[in-house]
């Protein structure tokens, strides 16, 4: 298993945005717009919890790398990448959940 597949993946998803929609699925995605990517990302989050209370670990492991790759997909449909999330991830870790949650603006 590669050390950075979410640096590669990245990359992948980055240059599927010059590909032609009629040969890449991600292309595809982009072409349609913003909507459609979060129209999936709404239908695998939805299948991730059925994969959850399900019990079934494999299925979940499945529906959750799904999850995580459509995400991605909306991150870089709005020029972000893997690292913006990991950085915050890093802000946040080893301060409290209900302090960080208290310190953020509220919108």
């Amino acid at each position: 298993m590669s050390d950075d597949i979410l640096g590669e993946l990245a990359a992948t998803l980055e240059a599927r945005k010059q590909a032609d929609p009629t040969s890449s699925y991600v292309a595809r995605l982009y072409a349609k717009g913003l909507d459609a990517i979060l129209k999936k990302v709404g239908e695998e989050a939805t299948e991730t919890l059925l994969a959850a209370k399900s019990g079934d670990r494999e299925h979940l492991v499945r529906e959750t790398a799904d999850l995580w790759f459509h995400t991605l997909v909306m991150l870089a449909h709005q020029n972000l990448g893997p690292e913006a999330v990991l950085s915050e991830l890093q802000r946040r870790f080893g301060v409290s959940g209900l302090v960080e949650k208290a310190s953020r603006p509220h919108d």
